[in-house]
């Protein structure tokens, strides 16, 4: 994984090295309209079929057929709706139909643009149509430019749990316009800014700390910006070339996630907590566990909480607004979280900030009780 150093007109480059499977994030402003040369550079002749939603349509569907036309490019479009209901049984459906019946083979592209929603299901319908399609991602939101979008996990829910349905398959380019961010609602922003601190939280002290004075501007629209999204596309980049489908290292990166996709699936997946903000607060809640078991010091704790808090991100289960499950039925859900294993709990703990670990037979009745003072907190 190397990244090159910005010019005034190329994009910031960080390479994911999967061998034959290799492939390019580029990150900077202005992507989206050079997305026609782009692709044409990569798969000359090829038809493309951008799948998107309805909200992202709006803002940039134009901007990326004009410069497919300009590219001579044949290309169609697929809108879904928005929200995370839309990865769903019925989401793929309409977009597998929609690929086939555009005529999408496997000479062509399919090219997901929007945020998580639309990367994940793209993604995971270019897999399964005639057993596997190339794809490009686009994404178009600062939680998908830094998380989803790189490394190939694409999914559907199930009303059973977030992301048990899906492949790995990796993209064959990654577009980052960071220009797109601009159109963003503040409180997506933020929610995008909760994978940013992951990656200092997980793995990174120094970046981290670099967070704590930058974030203002990397949530306005800064030039750091371009810089975190960029550290954030090298710290994942770096994890999934030694361990592509997640039998090791590449569960760090799920730190906060159990927490906080039980949260999300007991949210019903809807607009009352957003993926990043359910992130969030699972990253609080990780590291106050650790804290409880004295595996890292209360301050540490305390530290990524006071920072979450700071930029407007949620950091209690209290603060998720409506009603939840109970404690059981909280558990119920972390119970099907991807990483049990024969029914043993796996948590991303950590033994301070920067030093995440894979905590493996975690007791289920220590987290019951955990999350049940958690509750009134």
């Amino acid at each position: 994984m190397t990244a090159s150093a910005p010019t005034e007109t190329a994009p910031r480059t960080v390479r994911v090295e999967l061998g034959q499977r290799a492939y390019d994030i580029l990150i900077g402003p202005g992507l989206l309209a050079q997305s026609g040369t782009r692709i044409a550079a990569l798969r000359p002749g090829a038809r493309v079929a951008i799948v998107t939603d309805r909200n992202v349509a709006e803002r940039h569907l134009g901007t990326v057929e004009a410069s497919l036309a300009a590219a001579g490019i044949d290309h169609s479009a697929i809108v879904v709706e928005p929200g995370e209901a839309t990865k769903s049984y019925a989401g793929l459906q309409q977009v597998t139909e929609g690929l086939i019946a555009a005529r999408i083979e496997r000479r062509d592209l399919v090219l997901a643009l929007g945020g998580g929603v639309v990367g994940d299901l793209a993604g995971f319908a270019a897999s399964v149509v005639r057993r596997g399609l190339d794809f490009v991602q686009a994404p178009t939101t600062l939680l998908s430019q830094v998380d989803s979008s790189v490394g190939g996990k694409t999914g559907i829910n199930s009303p059973q749990g977030k992301n048990l349905i899906g492949a790995f398959h990796q993209p064959v380019l990654v577009l980052a316009d960071t220009a797109a961010l601009d159109t963003l609602p503040a409180r997506e922003l933020r929610a995008g800014y909760a994978e940013v601190a992951k990656y200092g939280l997980l793995g990174d002290a120094r970046l981290f700390d670099w967070l704590e004075g930058a974030w203002r501007d990397i949530v306005t629209g800064d030039a750091q910006r371009v810089e975190a999204v960029a550290a954030s596309c090298m710290a994942k980049a770096a994890i999934v070339a030694r361990d592509e489908t997640e039998t090791g290292d590449r569960a760090l990166l799920n730190l906060g996630h159990t927490f906080g996709h039980a949260l999300e699936a007991g949210a019903g997946y809807s607009q009352r907590l957003l993926h990043g903000e359910a992130v969030s607060i699972g990253m609080c809640l990780a590291f106050a566990y650790s804290a409880r078991l004295g595996l890292c010091a209360g301050q540490d704790a305390v530290r990524a909480q006071r920072h979450l808090e700071a930029v407007g991100l949620p950091t209690r289960i209290a603060d998720v607004p409506g009603e939840l499950p109970d404690t059981d039925g909280l558990m119920r859900l972390i119970a099907q979280d991807k990483k049990v294993s024969r029914g043993r709990l796996t948590f991303i703990l950590a033994r301070g900030i920067g030093e995440a670990f894979i905590a493996k037979d975690v007791d289920a009745d220590s987290v019951r009780a955990f999350l049940e003072e958690m509750r009134s907190a």
